[in-house]
């Protein structure tokens, strides 16, 4: 049988379709504007501004994106491989730590809790963090200063302290021992299995972060070899804007014939590519833990 709802009820829907699709439109119409640019000549889009279809059609801005392929094809395998390594290494160290921190009979959980939550309010500042890097670690032009500084992300550990504590019971944990299993058994066999949507939603935010890092081969790396996919296409497009700038002091033209503004279009589309793709394969995981973390802090 089924139950008929009122003019609100009808209405209420009514509108919240509305306010969905409006703002699904709004969050996809930067984006269609992106695509669009960087599939336009440059002059197009100095003289008409950016349009949902290119009024004239040019791949101007991926051709000098790609001019030297097998550099662009090396700063996609940089960053691929940061991101990877450091994404599994980093969800396997937080994982583990939002575990500890989450168990009752650990008796500093809220000492530690406390140290890793203030590091979220206080820092040391950029020159300390950059002499510990290079003075003390000694990662300087070194694969490391891309992997190691975001192992251990404070506001991400605390977030999968909250998903582990709403996913597995204590109940789970003590019947566990009561069987036998040591800690490192139930954190393999038990804790990991049920925190799966943490884990994609953590995994997910960790790696946006490799992908779009681009200060650390700023800061840390001097071998253009080891330069990460954004910090390479964030070279040309600074050189490109030099040349323009100094050009246009000195009367002598030294960019003709270079789309920076549709290669910038351009560069945009390369950069999140991937984790457009990536990210439909993770959706329904990455919803789920956001409500697991929501339910219990």
């Amino acid at each position: 049988m089924k139950i008929r709802e009122d003019g609100s009820a009808v209405w209420f829907r009514l509108l919240a379709y509305v306010v969905v699709i409006g703002g699904s439109i709004l969050c996809i119409l930067p984006f269609i504007l992106i695509v669009s640019a960087s599939l336009s000549s440059n002059e197009s889009i100095l003289q008409e501004g950016y349009n949902i279809i290119p009024r004239k059609f040019s791949l101007e801005g991926y051709r000098i994106i790609f001019k030297v392929p097998d550099e662009v094809l090396r700063a996609y395998g940089v960053t691929s491989l940061v991101t990877v390594i450091g994404t599994a290494l980093g969800l396997f160290m937080m994982t583990m730590a939002g575990y500890v921190l989450q168990r009752r009979d650990f008796k500093y959980r809220n000492f530690f809790s406390f140290v890793i939550y203030f590091t979220t309010l206080f820092g040391g500042g950029l020159v300390p963090y950059y002499i510990l890097i290079t003075e003390y670690l000694e990662f300087t032009d070194s694969m490391y200063a891309l992997i190691w500084p975001s192992l251990m992300t404070p506001f991400l550990i605390i977030l999968m302290r909250s998903f582990i504590s709403s996913a597995v019971p204590d109940e789970v944990t003590e019947s566990a021992k009561i069987d036998g299993a040591n800690d490192f058994l139930i954190y393999y066999r038990i804790v990991l299995p049920l925190a799966v949507p943490g884990l994609a939603t953590v995994g997910l935010f960790l790696a946006l972060h490799y992908w779009n890092d681009w200060f650390s081969s700023a800061m840390y790396i001097n071998s253009p070899e080891k330069y990460q996919l954004q910090f390479y296409l964030y070279n040309i497009i600074n050189t490109a804007d030099f040349l323009r700038n100094i050009g246009a002091g000195t009367g002598i033209v030294l960019t003709e014939g270079v789309p920076t503004e549709s290669m910038k279009m351009a560069m945009a589309i390369v950069v999140t590519g991937p984790i457009l793709l990536l990210y439909p394969f993770i959706q329904r995981y990455f919803v789920k833990g956001l409500t697991i973390g929501a339910v219990k802090g």
